[in-house]
C-alpha cells in the first residue's frame, strides 16, 4: 500500500461571485439577448456561489486564439502549480530533494517541455527525478494521477512521489459559441491547483511514527478504472483555432447511474466490503447533476456528498483537480474512525470512471 501523507489545494488571487463572472461573460459566449438569458439561468443553478480565475475578470475579452490562451495557461499554470507544490512539501516535512517521482496532470493546456520539466527548475527538483506527464484524462486525472502514483509505488515502495493537478478552465472560454454546452462549462468551471505528497510503504513518513502529525492521512489500498464503450462524444475537447472547445453530453449523469453502483461493487467485494459499510466518499464535484447521479446511484445521503457540495459552490469544478480538493476538504473535517474505508471518484473523457478504495488513518 501507499500513503498520502498530505493534500494542498490552491487557488488563484483573483476571486469573483457568480453573478459578477456572469455578468462579464455572458455577452462574449451569448451577445444574443436571448440566448443570454438562457446563459444567466444555467449559471445560476451550476451550484456555484464564487470562481477563482487565473486573470483579472476583464481580460478574458482580449483572449482569442488557441496561441494566445496557451501562452497565459503556461506562464500562470506553471506559477499555480509551484505555489501547491511548495505547500505540500512543507505539510509533509519534506524538501524537494527528497522527490523521487513527480506526476503532473492537466487537460486546460499543453507545453512541451512539459509542466513537469518546469516545476522541476523552480522547485529545485533532483536532476534524475522521475516524471509522468499526463494530458487527457480530464476530470479524472486527479483520481487517475494518484492511482497511477500508487502503481509507481507498488514497485518502488521506497519512494515519494508528488501528484501535482493543475486546470485553469477559464481559459478555454469561447467567444461566440452559445451552445449548451459552452454556456453550461462558462459556469461551472473554475480554476485552481492541488497537489499531494504519496509515499511507498516503507518509507519513514508511512509509518505509525507519523502518526503523531496534526493532519490526518489516508493510505491508498486499491484502484480500478472503467472505459464506458460508446462514449467517446460524450466529453471531451473540439480543439479549434479558439482553443479547446468543450465537448459536453447532457447524459453523464445518467451514465453514472446506470454502470457506477456496478463498478464500486466490484471494487469492494474483492476486499470484503459493499456500499453500506464505507462511511465516507470523496465524489469529484463535477456540478449539481453529476453529484446527485453519484448519490441515488450508491444510494447515499445528502451528507455523504456534503464536501462535495462545498468545493463545487466555493471554487466551480476544478476539473482534474476537484476531487483533490473535495480530499483535502474531507481529511480536514471528517471525523470516521481510524482505519475506516473510504472511496475516492473522478469522471472524465472516454467516458471513464476513476476510483480509489482508502483507508483512512489517524491525525
Amino acid at each position: 500500500m501507499s500513503c498520502v501523507v498530505a493534500v494542498e489545494p490552491v487557488l488563484p488571487e483573483h476571486v469573483y461571485t457568480q453573478e459578477e463572472i456572469t455578468d462579464v461573460v455572458g455577452p462574449l459566449v451569448a451577445p444574443d439577448p436571448a440566448r443570454t438569458a438562457v446563459l444567466r439561468r444555467l449559471h445560476a443553478s451550476a451550484g456555484v456561489d464564487h470562481r477563482h480565475l487565473a486573470l483579472p475578470l476583464e481580460e478574458y475579452a482580449g483572449l482569442h486564439s488557441l496561441g494566445a490562451t496557451n501562452a497565459v495557461f503556461i506562464r500562470e499554470a506553471t506559477l499555480l502549480a509551484e505555489r501547491a507544490c511548495r505547500q505540500v512539501l512543507v505539510a509533509a516535512g519534506l524538501r524537494p530533494e527528497d522527490v523521487d517521482h513527480v506526476f503532473a496532470t492537466s487537460v486546460t493546456g499543453v507545453a512541451a517541455p512539459s509542466l513537469d520539466v518546469l516545476l522541476s527548475e523552480r522547485l529545485g527538483l533532483r536532476s534524475d527525478v522521475r516524471r509522468t506527464p499526463s494530458f487527457g484524462l480530464g476530470c479524472a486525472g486527479g483520481a487517475a494521477g494518484l492511482a497511477r502514483v500508487h502503481d509507481h509505488l507498488l514497485g518502488r515502495p521506497g519512494d515519494v512521489s508528488l501528484l501535482v493537478s493543475v486546470e485553469l478552465c477559464s481559459l478555454t472560454l469561447q467567444h461566440g459559441d452559445d451552445s449548451t454546452a459552452n454556456m453550461v462549462a462558462s459556469g461551472l468551471f473554475g480554476d485552481g491547483a492541488a497537489a499531494a505528497v504519496v509515499v511507498g510503504a516503507t518509507h519513514p513518513l508511512a509509518g505509525p511514527t507519523a502518526g503523531g502529525r496534526a493532519r490526518r492521512r489516508a493510505t491508498v489500498v486499491d484502484t480500478r478504472s472503467r472505459l464506458y464503450p460508446g462514449t467517446t462524444e460524450a466529453l471531451g475537447w473540439e480543439v479549434r483555432d479558439t482553443g479547446f472547445a468543450i465537448v459536453l453530453s447532457a447524459g453523464l449523469p445518467d451514465l453514472l447511474r446506470a454502470h457506477l453502483l456496478a463498478d464500486v461493487k466490484g471494487l469492494l467485494a474483492e476486499h470484503g466490503l459493499s456500499p453500506g459499510e464505507i462511511p465516507t466518499w470523496v465524489v469529484h464535484a463535477g456540478g449539481p447533476r453529476v453529484i446527485d447521479a453519484v448519490r441515488d446511484a450508491l444510494g447515499l445521503a445528502e451528507d455523504a456528498v456534503r464536501e462535495s457540495r462545498e468545493s463545487l459552490a466555493c471554487a466551480g469544478n476544478l476539473s482534474s483537480a476537484s476531487v483533490l480538493d473535495v480530499l483535502a476538504r474531507t481529511l480536514a473535517h471528517t471525523d470516521a474512525p481510524r482505519g475506516s474505508p473510504a472511496v475516492l471518484m473522478a469522471f472524465g473523457p472516454g467516458v471513464s470512471c476513476e476510483l480509489v478504495l482508502l483507508k483512512l488513518e489517524e491525525r
